[in-house]
């Protein structure tokens, strides 16, 4: 039975963080073996960033980094339809601009990138342990930006599929797939949050992030596809006449390649198919090459992550029954009924057995 009493619910709580308290500096005072010259200088490095644990920062390093990386080098983006080479119209594949100049594609365009982009450098410092223990507010404040732009940013992905890199079924799945993961992740992250279940919070906003990432790894597993297949020199993807001219400067090449865009009666939404080579050194062949593999490489790129990112929770099993103790003590606090399980958990939704807290078990082991 939970204590009734106002005095014995403040007595358990305050039992609870001298417990937690004890394991953390019990963890930090007695760690398994002496680091050695190059762990200690490490450590000068992550922990004043709040991290305990050298395998979190690496982790941090890695895939934080990653998308930091990518989202600096994408941020010319932003000039979408600017003559720089380093804009959207200069940067993007062959033949994606075309579809990209004017109407709902390019309003879809522009609310994508406006959103995605600042939300991948933000989300970043959510993960920084040293903000969320000593700027709380910054925090909330950035992780409310980064679900809004999120949210928003999937709604122009959706409006874009039809025409990203050929708009294939596979591909416009894809999209759909992973705007119907990353919403529903923020949404439970969020909920559970707003019941100050912690241990739940962490777990979907984890998820939600490492759904965000597949656009990295999907470039690099694209890349790797379109040679692979050019290789073997029997694939192939259609192209809009309209797309062809829009490649190159003159009409020449593509009436000598292509004489199907100048039969009589030719439109420039007829297609014709193109051979997928991405080392031809011809753009409309390279464009077609990521045409065939950039939806097979989001689906590899999606299921990587989802095994990835659940994998590291099952290995971290310590700091998610740490948070959720912690859930108990405020949950308490608060007056919330269920405390320790207030959130979107098994034991409320499912079949689980019913959490305990530490206090439980030392009471039923006398």
């Amino acid at each position: 039975m939970l204590p009734t009493d106002p005095s014995a619910t403040l007595e358990v709580a305050s039992s609870q963080r001298s417990i937690v308290q004890k394991e953390e500096m019990t963890s930090a005072s007695q760690p398994d073996k002496t680091p050695n010259k190059i762990v200690r200088g490490l450590q000068h490095i992550y922990h004043p960033l709040g991290f305990r644990k050298g395998y979190n920062f690496t982790l941090f390093f890695i895939f934080a980094g990653a998308m930091l990386g990518f989202t600096l080098a994408r941020l010319s983006y932003l000039n979408i339809g600017g003559d720089a080479p380093s804009s959207y119209k200069g940067g993007s594949a062959p033949g994606e601009w075309y579809y990209f100049q004017g109407g709902i594609y390019r309003i879809g365009l522009t609310i994508h990138l406006a959103t995605i982009l600042p939300a991948g450098f933000l989300m970043i410092w959510q993960f920084v342990p040293f903000i969320r223990y000593k700027a709380l507010i910054f925090h909330r404040i950035n992780g409310y930006i980064v679900i809004l732009l999120v949210l928003v940013s999937n709604v122009g992905a959706v409006m874009i599929a039809r025409r990203a890199f050929g708009g294939t079924l596979e591909t416009q799945a894809a999209v759909g797939v992973l705007a119907i993961m990353t919403t529903v992740s923020i949404c439970l992250a969020y909920y559970n949050i707003k019941r100050l279940q912690i241990d739940q919070h962490r777990a979907w906003m984890l998820r939600a992030i490492f759904y965000l990432g597949t656009i990295i790894t999907m470039r690099l597993i694209m890349i790797l596809a379109a040679i692979i297949s050019s290789k073997m020199s029997s694939y192939y993807s259609t192209m809009s006449c309209g797309q062809l001219y829009s490649i190159y400067d003159s009409p020449d090449p593509v009436n000598a390649l292509y004489p199907a865009c100048t039969r009589v009666g030719a439109s420039m939404n007829d297609r014709v198919i193109v051979p997928a080579n991405f080392t031809s050194g011809k753009p409309e062949q390279i464009g077609a090459s990521f045409h065939i593999s950039f939806g097979m490489a989001w689906w590899i790129a999606i299921i990587l992550h989802v095994v990835g990112v659940e994998i590291y929770l099952n290995l971290t099993p310590r700091e998610g029954n740490r948070l959720r103790q912690v859930s108990y003590e405020r949950q308490m606090e608060r007056g919330f009924s269920h405390p320790g399980s207030a959130g979107f958990t098994a034991e409320r939704f499912g079949d689980a057995e019913p959490w305990r807290p530490i206090y439980s078990w030392q009471k039923s082991d006398v």
